[in-house]
């Protein structure tokens, strides 16, 4: 958040596509008034847990260790994404599936308030995700056993941090919510299709890739489709996000470009932080006009992760890369 210390008129914040919430955390952690939006369940769940939930770690470390001894048994997430150690293709060990299937129904009997539920339901889906036989997403699945697949799925509480501001955690498109909260400063880090002209245009990756964690809050048991046994309602001509789509309107113009500008447009912020990744539709100067429509440009960082470093950088009608590499852009303008 050190781009933000300049700006001393910034109280609230609106982080409009919340997903895993690391932001958030970090923004309500740094003293902002936070506002956590996001379409995903997961995302709502998330936040709320780290944003909301006021309860102290012991009441929550009772109940995980009851969750923990629970003895597992063959249900839904067995039958879809268990498999026994001589299998493969399935993203759980059936052990920990059987595991998954007791605490997810033990959570619902336990009939908790929604912020409480929320902390549980965050233990559980990091404690899959390091049981996991993926390369960190569930649209395939590892053909050999990962390592990490034989440990033993256990539950741990989540590093919650002390919150003594009023947050707000908000599900919705990113539209309804910037139509309807005023806030000091916004943060855009919308799910961008990829530049790859090979890439299929029905190819959506927000919805699909964390499909299992939506059926993990939801226990809904839905009806599934595809090697990967997805939800139905993550299929590609239902979940896709206009920030994905790769292809031009009738003017010529990228859609995602198109619905970033109305998107700076229509936010009530004083400044908006934008980031964005050299893989996606657009070129940096295409970027500059669009933020010089709405406001203006006042800072813009390249960050490398590789080389754990932040540097000024220049305009160009490429974008500035190293061997080729992907970076990742901040852009801060005031409106």
């Amino acid at each position: 958040m050190n781009i933000l210390a300049e700006l001393d008129d910034v109280h609230t914040v609106l982080d409009g596509f919340a997903g895993t919430t690391r932001v958030s955390q970090a923004l309500a952690q740094s003293g902002y008034n936070t506002i956590a939006n996001d379409v995903s369940v997961w995302s709502e769940v998330f936040a709320t847990c780290y944003l909301k939930s006021k309860q102290p770690d012991k009441f929550y470390q009772g109940i995980i260790e009851h969750l923990n001894h629970l003895r597992g048994y063959d249900g839904w997430f067995t039958e879809y994404y268990g498999a026994d150690e001589a299998d493969a293709k399935r993203p759980f060990q059936r052990k920990n599936t059987r595991k998954l299937d007791a605490i997810r129904d033990e959570i619902d009997r336990l009939n908790l308030n929604w912020e409480d539920r929320c902390v549980l339901l965050t233990s559980l889906i990091y404690a899959l995700d390091s049981v996991d036989n993926t390369l960190g997403h569930y649209v395939a699945y590892l053909s050999k056993w990962a390592s990490r697949s034989y440990k033993d799925m256990v539950l741990k509480l989540p590093a919650r941090f002390p919150n003594e501001k009023d947050h707000q955690v908000i599900r919705a498109d990113v539209f309804e919510t910037v139509k309807n909260q005023v806030v000091d400063l916004a943060y855009f880090d919308p799910p961008y299709g990829s530049n790859n002209e090979k890439m299929p245009p029905s190819r959506v990756r927000y919805a699909s890739y964390y499909h299992i964690w939506t059926s993990v809050i939801l226990n809904d048991k839905p009806a599934v489709f595809g090697k990967a046994n997805r939800r139905e309602d993550t299929r590609d001509n239902v979940a896709a996000s206009v920030f994905e789509e790769f292809r031009k309107n009738d003017e010529g113009n990228y859609i995602a470009m198109e619905a970033l500008r109305e998107l700076i447009r229509k936010t009530q912020a004083h400044y908006i932080l934008l980031s964005y990744s050299s893989g996606g539709r657009t070129t940096k100067a295409e970027l500059y006009n669009i933020i010089n429509e709405s406001g203006k440009l006042l800072k813009s960082i390249e960050i490398d992760y590789k080389k754990n470093v932040m540097g000024a950088m220049r305009w160009t009608n490429e974008w500035i890369n190293s061997e080729g590499d992907y970076k990742e852009y901040l852009f801060l303008m005031e409106k």
